[in-house]
C-alpha cells in the first residue's frame, strides 16, 4: 500500500475512533475487493451498492473504498446514502395517520422518497465535464431533509457511484411470513399486521426500480440481532461524545425500540441476500471480517 494511502487511510481511522488493526483489513480484504470493480467498470459510471444492518460499518466501507478508488485509479466517486432519501416528518405523520402509526418512525420501506434516490443517480450517469450534481442529505438530528441549497455538489463525471442502505437490494418476504409477529414491537404495536404488509409491499412494489440501477451488490452480513443492537449502541455512545444537542440522542430502551422497526427485514436478508449478493463480507462479533464469498 502507497505510503501517502497509508497515511490517509490512518487519518481516517483515527478521526472516526476506529482500531489501527483494521488496516490489515484493507489490505486483506478491500483491496482486492475494488480491483474487481475496476475490472467491471467499462466506460460508465459503476454503481456499487452496500447492504448491512444498523451498525454494521457501511459509512466506513464506503469511505474506505472511495479513498481506495482515488488512490489507485484517479476515480471520481460519488456517495449516496437510502438514509438521505427519507421522507419529512409531515409526510411520515400523514402515513401514520392514514395507514399506521408505526410510519411516523423513519427507515423501513415506505417512508423514502424512492423517485428521488432514481433521479439522483440518473444525473450522477449523465453528468458531463461541467455538470453538477446536488446529492440529497437528511438531518437525522432534526429528522427533516436537509434544505436543497445545502446539499454538497458533485462536479463532472463520476466513475464509481457507492449507494449504501440497509435494507438495498431486498427482495419482500412471501405473503405468509408475515403472519407471525417477530418481535415484541409487532406484538404490540402491529397485531394485525397492517404495519408490517404495507412495507412488504412497498418494497416490492416500488423500490425495484432503484434496486436495479446496481450493478456490484456487496452484503455485510451480521452474525446476529445483539450484535446489530450493540454495534448500534456504541454508535450512538459515540454520536452522543461528538454532539452538542445531546437530548435527541436515543438511550438504551429508546434505541432497543427503534431497532425492532428493522429486525423482520434484517433477519429475513441474513437469509437471502448471500444467495444473491455479488460479494458478501461476514463479520464476527466484533466486527472484522472474518469470510469473503
Amino acid at each position: 500500500m502507497q505510503r501517502s494511502l497509508l497515511s490517509e487511510i490512518e487519518a481516517y481511522l483515527s478521526e472516526q475512533q476506529l482500531p489501527m488493526v483494521l488496516v490489515g483489513d484493507i489490505e486483506r480484504y478491500y483491496l482486492p475487493f475494488v480491483d474487481s470493480l475496476k475490472q467491471r467498470k467499462g466506460n460508465r459510471m459503476l454503481v456499487l451498492g452496500v447492504n448491512g444492518a444498523q451498525g454494521s460499518g457501511k459509512s466506513t466501507l464506503a469511505a474506505i473504498v472511495k479513498l481506495l478508488c482515488a488512490y489507485r485509479y484517479g476515480w471520481s466517486v460519488a456517495v449516496l446514502s437510502l438514509d438521505d432519501l427519507y421522507l419529512g416528518r409531515a409526510t411520515r405523520q400523514k402515513l401514520a395517520a392514514d395507514i399506521h402509526p408505526l410510519l411516523v418512525t423513519r427507515g423501513v420501506p415506505g417512508t423514502h422518497d424512492v423517485q428521488l434516490g432514481i433521479d439522483t443517480i440518473a444525473q450522477l450517469a449523465a453528468a458531463g465535464e461541467n455538470d453538477v450534481v446536488r446529492l440529497p442529505r437528511f438531518d437525522k438530528a432534526m429528522d427533516e431533509p436537509v434544505a436543497k441549497a445545502q446539499w454538497p455538489e458533485q462536479q463532472g463525471p463520476v466513475d464509481l457511484l457507492i449507494f449504501e442502505g440497509w435494507c438495498l437490494a431486498c427482495h419482500p418476504q412471501a405473503v405468509e411470513e408475515l403472519i407471525a409477529p417477530c418481535n415484541a414491537l409487532e406484538v404490540q404495536e402491529d397485531a394485525q399486521g397492517v404495519w408490517r404488509r404495507y412495507v412488504n409491499r412497498q418494497l416490492g412494489e416500488h423500490y425495484p426500480p432503484l434496486f436495479r440501477l446496481i450493478d456490484v451488490l456487496l452484503f455485510l452480513k451480521v452474525p446476529d440481532m445483539q450484535a446489530v443492537l450493540r454495534w448500534r449502541s456504541e454508535q450512538e455512545d459515540k454520536l452522543a461524545r461528538k454532539s452538542e444537542i445531546s437530548g435527541k440522542i436515543m438511550d438504551a430502551a429508546a434505541l432497543a425500540h427503534f431497532v425492532s422497526h428493522f429486525e423482520r427485514l434484517t433477519r429475513h436478508q441474513l437469509m437471502q441476500l448471500p444467495q444473491y449478493a455479488d460479494v458478501v463480507f461476514e463479520l464476527d462479533q466484533k466486527q472484522r471480517i472474518v469470510r469473503v464469498r
